[in-house]
């Protein structure tokens, strides 16, 4: 009889494929030919990122690849030893467009791994606080108004002075900024979740506190917070951007969009524009093809449309 009962539930469950709320968000990421543009142009974004050394024309990370002679060319300019650069180069004689491919490789690391560690964090924090509520609860939200008390960029400025300068550094402070924002809508999500029948009836089968936050509360309250961090990434790589423009970020070894930026704003009332404003385009474009995308399955996840 249990093993009849077992095989009818399992025949009742739709495929997730087949599910009307799956396609119901599906048509929604469709209904638009800016999203549908906006993915393709990510998707392209994300190849070249993942290819760029096959893409890039030069490694501008290896230092015997750069001659200082072919520093500050115009774009389509052609070096003396016959290679064109469609982009220019910047002071130190780096192909503008390798630099640029190999730049948005290091701003997508940075921006995915901390809104990846973040998201956990943040999560577990904030579950745990809806599903203990009581003392625990005031305590981790006394925390999450303390960290969320200071400006991100302050705090970050202050941490990577202290750490010094690295992509896996600036990983941190990010993540050590940007944890209490989910951690406050995890918790509120939870909140409305944590007194359901399916909570409940866990519960009182004796599964321990923990089975029932990750397996039965934590798939149920995911929605709202992946969106939110899906829109993060571009505020992550744009935090990035800041830091290494202001000469806390990334080494000058593995230049981010930001450096980039910032290795040729002294040079832009000299005429030579190329070098700061190619890398901002190229952050410009990462930036809005991110929020388009983001807010539209923020829409499409919205119950109340």
């Amino acid at each position: 009889m249990q093993t009849t009962s077992s095989k009818t539930r399992a025949r009742t469950l739709q495929p997730l494929s087949d599910t009307p709320r799956r396609a119901g968000i599906l048509k929604q990421l469709r209904s638009r030919p800016t999203v549908r543009g906006a993915g393709l142009a990510l998707l392209a974004l994300i190849v070249l990122v993942l290819a760029a050394p096959w893409f890039a024309p030069q490694n501008p990370y290896n230092l015997a690849d750069l001659n200082l002679l072919d520093g500050r060319l115009a774009p389509f300019s052609q070096s003396m030893d016959g290679a064109r650069y469609l982009l220019g180069t910047d002071d130190q004689g780096r192909d503008m467009l390798s630099a640029i491919l190999y730049g948005l490789r290091v701003s997508l690391l940075v921006g995915l791994a901390s809104v990846v560690i973040a998201t956990a964090i943040g999560s577990l924090v904030g579950l745990l606080a809806a599903y203990a509520g009581g003392l625990v609860d005031m305590l981790l939200m006394r925390l999450v108004d303390f960290v969320l008390g200071f400006p991100s960029i302050l705090v970050a400025l202050v941490l990577l002075a202290i750490m010094g300068r690295g992509v896996d550094k600036v990983i941190l402070a990010i993540v050590l900024v940007q944890w209490a924002h989910y951690a406050r809508i995890m918790r509120s999500r939870a909140l409305q979740e944590r007194h359901k029948e399916y909570v409940e009836a866990a519960a009182s089968l004796g599964y321990p506190a923990w089975r029932v936050m990750l397996f039965h509360l934590l798939p149920n309250c995911l929605g709202p917070v992946l969106v939110f961090a899906t829109v993060q990434v571009a505020h992550a790589i744009v935090l990035e951007a800041t830091l290494s423009f202001l000469g806390v970020g990334v080494p000058v070894t593995r230049p981010s969009l930001g450096l980039l930026i910032a290795n040729g704003f002294q040079y832009l009332l000299s005429g030579d524009y190329w070098i700061s404003l190619f890398p901002g385009l190229a952050l410009l474009a990462l930036i809005l093809v991110i929020n388009i995308v983001g807010d539209r399955l923020r829409n499409a996840l919205d119950p109340k449309k």
